[in-house]
């Protein structure tokens, strides 16, 4: 399974976990997977079909360029965490 890490402002919905473990190809699964365990992921990471402009996420510690679609393995650790920008 995948370790997801779970950022502060999440934990809320994990029981103060910071990392949970679930099963996915995709990040889409991942988070479709977190969603039946932990309630309320989804909402906090997607708006419709997409993640929120104000999410990144990372797999493996790189920065997916393909955000839901994003392929992820059962070794993969997924971090989501507050899109960064600036000049």
């Amino acid at each position: 399974m995948a370790t997801v890490w779970i950022p502060p402002q999440m934990q809320n919905l994990t029981g103060g976990r910071e990392q949970v473990s679930v099963e996915g190809a995709t990040v889409r699964e991942i988070i479709e997977s977190l969603e039946v365990v932990h309630s309320g992921i989804r909402e906090r990471l997607c708006k419709g079909d997409r993640l929120k402009p104000t999410i990144a996420v990372f797999v493996d510690s790189e920065v997916s360029p393909l955000g839901l679609r994003q392929k992820v393995s059962s070794e993969s650790e997924i971090n989501f965490l507050p899109a960064m920008s600036g000049g």
